[in-house]
């Protein structure tokens, strides 16, 4: 359900705007979304699973925050992050 190291690092070397840039809100989003891709993929096969459900729904509301901050900072940003994920908003 977790993502690996590798997959990490090429996601914070694709989103990153900086070199050694781990914590901007693109780099943070595009974590959160991988990690809720596969949380969604496991959670199609144990419907039952509440407890990784709750995990999810906390990370889109994470996902959702870091968004709407991106986007009230800079709209430029958001419209290209969002695309480049593939994200509806």
């Amino acid at each position: 359900m977790s993502i690996t190291a590798d997959k990490k690092s090429e996601l914070i070397g694709e989103f990153a705007t900086a070199k050694g840039d781990t914590g901007s809100p693109e780099v943070q989003v595009a974590i959160l979304t991988e990690r809720i891709n596969n949380l969604t993929d496991h959670l199609k096969t144990h419907r039952k699973d509440h407890h990784s459900r709750r995990g999810l729904l906390m990370m889109v509301g994470q996902r959702r925050r870091l968004l709407d901050y991106l986007k009230s900072k800079k709209t430029v940003r958001y419209e290209d992050l969002i695309k480049r994920l593939g994200l509806r908003r």
